[in-house]
């Protein structure tokens, strides 16, 4: 069975909040939460106020939190690009 993971990076304009390999991120959509799995389709999503959610790599149980006033994510080539304001 083949990798799960996934690389993600947050970032605002001062700062980068987080980078890694994930293997699931949940983003608050202007139309609601959605979830990025591994192989993902390639999109572009403006994100509300809200929570990022990620679980780290293959050790990772619990999901980690991040609260958002908005911002925007790209998904790639298994490459989940968040730029935000915190």
């Amino acid at each position: 069975m083949g990798r799960k993971e996934f690389h993600l990076v947050i970032v605002s304009p001062e700062r980068t909040l987080y980078e890694g390999e994930v293997r699931a991120v949940i983003l608050p959509g202007e139309l609601g939460k959605f979830e990025v799995l591994k192989d993902h389709a390639p999109l572009i999503s403006s994100l509300a106020a809200g929570e990022v959610k990620f679980r780290e790599g293959r050790t990772g149980t619990e999901f980690q939190t991040l609260q958002i006033q908005g911002g925007f994510a790209e998904v790639k080539d298994n490459q989940v690009s968040v730029c935000v304001e915190t």
